[in-house]
């Protein structure tokens, strides 16, 4: 049986570690070859790249902190010398810091908008250039926050409104280059990052309604759906992986 992405080339940024590092894989072993981006865990990066040459797929790690134009151009170049090609873009970098109205700054806010706003659009620039004629596809990793709004987190919840909307105009912009746009967002998923901040701890029970607290690989297979011909009909469209009826 062909894999669904079989001959494709994706980048998935922020790939080294948790929600990233699972789609890179989910990806892979759908035939696609991946490039890990990473910041600045160059051994996340080498381990999920490891996995994937285990498992019989084929990847690269390429560092770039894509809130920075110099490495977003870098990664590109980089990808297209490796692989001739981008298919398949995941926007998944991002940054989650938690402050309360009076305790928001100027860096609190420009260190989450430049990286999960400012750095998905200029990655998305650089990417396109290099898609085929017969088109592409670029998938946004959003957050259920974009809607929920919860207290503490209003610069991340607006970095993730933004998202959504970009992805609504980006998906109207590329339509006639066959580029189709779309985006996941995720409920609450046990990561490494959700484990540090104390969002998801031992012991405390879940709130989605489906009793448990989500694994990267949930989001992951979505990513696949939304890469692959499956989702040939979709675009400009939110996929909601929130394991809640709510």
């Amino acid at each position: 049986m062909s894999k669904k992405l079989a001959g494709k080339v994706a980048i998935v940024t922020g790939a080294s570690k948790g929600i990233g590092a699972a789609i890179a894989k989910a990806l892979a072993a759908e035939g696609a070859a991946v490039v890990v981006n990473y910041a600045s865990s160059r051994e996340g990066a080498d381990r999920v790249v490891a996995e994937i040459a285990q498992a019989g797929g084929s990847a690269a790690a390429i560092q770039g902190d894509v809130s920075k134009l110099s490495d977003i151009q870098r990664l590109i170049t980089e990808t297209v010398q490796r692989f001739k090609k981008i298919d398949i873009l995941v926007n998944n970098a991002g940054i989650y810091l938690a402050s309360n109205l009076g305790e928001i700054t100027e860096e609190h806010f420009h260190r989450q908008f430049n990286l999960n706003v400012l750095g998905l659009i200029l990655v998305t620039q650089e990417a396109i250039k290099h898609m085929p004629e017969s088109g592409g596809v670029i998938i946004n990793t959003s957050s259920v926050v974009s809607t929920l709004s919860p207290p503490g987190m209003a610069v991340y919840n607006a970095t993730k409104s933004a998202v959504d909307n970009i992805t609504r105009t980006f998906a109207k912009e590329l339509a006639d280059r066959n580029i189709r746009v779309n985006s996941v967002n995720p409920g609450l998923i046990a990561t490494e990052g959700t484990h540090a901040i104390g969002l998801v701890q031992e012991g405390v029970e879940a709130p989605p309604s489906l009793g448990r607290v989500g694994e990267p690989g949930h989001i992951a297979s979505g990513v696949v759906f939304l890469a692959s011909d499956d989702s040939i009909w979709m675009t400009g469209q939110t996929l909601y992986l929130t394991g809640s009826a709510g």
